[in-house]
């Protein structure tokens, strides 16, 4: 649920450590995977009023993604590139031991004096795990891996001679030094994690500090914010809330749909059709029909974490009034892509955010915002 008092949207941004841009089409894209290209872009961000940045997880190519960077070293220099920015690594359960990571977050946190994060996938992506050898779970066991994995991750930093005793991860006394910087609103590295099932949103409510949604609508979101906060107050506990959406921004509404006309016009359909098999099985594994990407169509798959669906596309105030209006359904923080990373980052910074804190502010008076866009 939100905040009493309320607090500013945040922002984070998919960064493009993975060849191919954020949308699978063949339309081009002015946005590059190498270091260079993300370091300028991250400074680029802090700059223009983002507070994160999310490396992405991939360890083979998949879905036109023919190159990737490994997640947790390219967030560490991109921590090492900026002085204000938090920077999530994305990592997989069973492919990492959670112990072994909780120092490699606590070394990162202590060079970047306390901005590194972590993203627990429970992994979608069969692939990766049978090539390499590991054992590929059934959905709900993939979210039981995932919940003992935290539980090791928040052992492992607040506590000396850590005990665990689960049934995919142990700790018998380990004592991990030095643990990450600490303060009275950050105990230890914020701890994220995705999903959409029954599954990810009860174990959100037990264990996770943040809660990212692929894309919605408003009442996409109402539900989703209403249930995570209610696993979450079953716990004593509030679970923030992160939003994916891909955000087209022009001078007028006619060009930025005319942009998405052309970014699903240019799909690459071998692509989106060798993602779409990939994720079947994820979305439609869950008892109930709630898992990620169980209902996307083919337009929603060429964003392939369902950004078009929050439809933050159209002129600044257009954009601007309904990310406060998602603000108001109980949304933290908007996880960003963008078509043309430099420029698009930089418009947003200058044409959006001001709008976007001219109308919080006006909300937080009582002065109401303008009524959201609806199509």
């Amino acid at each position: 649920m939100p905040d009493t008092e309320p607090t500013p949207l945040q922002f984070a941004y998919w960064v493009p450590n993975v060849s191919g841009g954020l949308v699978v089409s063949d339309i081009e894209q002015r946005t590059d995977w190498s270091y260079d290209y993300n370091r300028r872009l991250a400074v680029l961000a802090e700059n223009n009023g983002f507070d994160y940045a999310l490396s992405q997880v991939r360890y083979m190519a998949s879905y036109g993604a023919a190159y990737q960077h490994e997640s947790t070293s390219f967030s560490l220099a991109l921590l090492l590139a900026t002085e204000r920015l938090k920077v999530i690594a994305a990592v997989h359960p069973g492919l990492w031991h959670p112990a072994v990571l909780a120092k490699l977050i606590a070394t990162a946190d202590h060079i970047s004096g306390g901005r590194a994060a972590v993203n627990v996938v429970s992994g979608w992506f069969k692939g990766e795990f049978t090539a390499l050898g590991e054992p590929w779970l059934e959905h709900d066991e993939r979210y039981r891996r995932s919940e003992e994995f935290i539980r090791v991750l928040r052992a492992s930093w607040t506590t000396d001679d850590a005990q665990f005793a689960g049934d995919f991860y142990r700790l018998r006394g380990f004592d991990l030094k030095p643990k990450p910087l600490s303060g009275p609103d950050r105990p230890h590295p914020e701890i994220f994690q995705g999903g959409n099932s029954t599954a990810a949103r009860a174990m959100a409510g037990r264990v996770s500090d943040w809660y990212f949604s692929n894309g919605k609508d408003y009442d996409g979101v109402s539900e989703q914010v209403a249930e995570v906060g209610a696993a979450a107050g079953a716990h004593g506990r509030r679970v923030r809330f992160g939003l994916n959406g891909f955000l087209i921004a022009r001078d007028t509404e006619a060009e930025a749909r005319e942009t998405l006309r052309e970014i699903v016009a240019k799909a690459n359909p071998e692509a989106v059709a060798g993602f779409r098999d990939a994720v079947t099985q994820a979305g439609g594994s869950t008892g109930d029909g709630r898992g990620m990407w169980a209902d996307s169509s083919f337009e929603d798959l060429v964003q392939y974490n369902d950004g078009f669906r929050t439809k933050l596309i159209g002129t600044p105030e257009q954009i601007a009034t309904r990310l406060v209006e998602y603000r108001r359904r109980g949304v933290d923080l908007a996880l960003l892509g963008f078509l043309h990373y430099h420029e698009e980052v930089e418009y947003f910074g200058t044409h959006v955010l001001p709008i976007v804190r001219a109308l919080e502010a006006d909300a937080d008076r009582g002065a109401g915002v303008p009524e959201p866009v609806t199509r």
